[in-house]
């Protein structure tokens, strides 16, 4: 089972993003990697270390099923994503594979903060840290494309 079209397209955005302003900002870091981690900091200053932590492991064996390469991939107490360069940048693997394996984690990731939050908290959160072109609606660009 996939994640709903509307929060794969909104993790693609923040990771579009998160690329576009890594080649200023942080080049070596990988976009995945630091899409998370902003999300981890907004969620643990809302809901504290205990339930990111919990709500990340669980998105994490959600995405493995889509994406078994994140086996290598560990959550840490704190909350820390661990082992996520093992997956983005394996010898066998091209770059669109890797930014679909973040697309994957991402997206379980804020799949679960929608279930568990609702649609206009998880999106106020995510206005937090992100500017609005980055995070605009998906569901209305899915609507004009289908």
């Amino acid at each position: 089972m996939t994640a709903a079209p509307e929060m794969r397209c909104l993790a693609h955005r923040l990771l579009t993003y998160e690329v576009d302003l890594g080649t200023i900002a942080a080049p070596s870091e990988s976009a995945t990697l630091r899409v998370y981690e902003k999300l981890r900091q907004g969620l643990v200053e809302f809901a504290g270390v205990a339930a990111f932590q919990s709500l990340a492991s669980r998105a994490l064996t959600i995405a493995r099923t889509e994406a078994p390469s994140l086996s290598a991939a560990r959550v840490a107490a704190d909350g820390t994503l661990q082992g996520l360069g093992e997956v983005e940048h394996p010898m066998d693997m091209d770059t669109d594979q890797a930014g679909e394996v973040g697309v994957i984690l991402i997206a379980r990731l804020l799949c679960l903060l929608n279930i568990f939050l609702g649609e206009s908290l998880t999106l106020g959160l995510l206005r937090v840290t992100w500017p609005r072109e980055a995070i605009e609606d998906c569901n209305s660009e899915n609507e004009r494309t289908t």
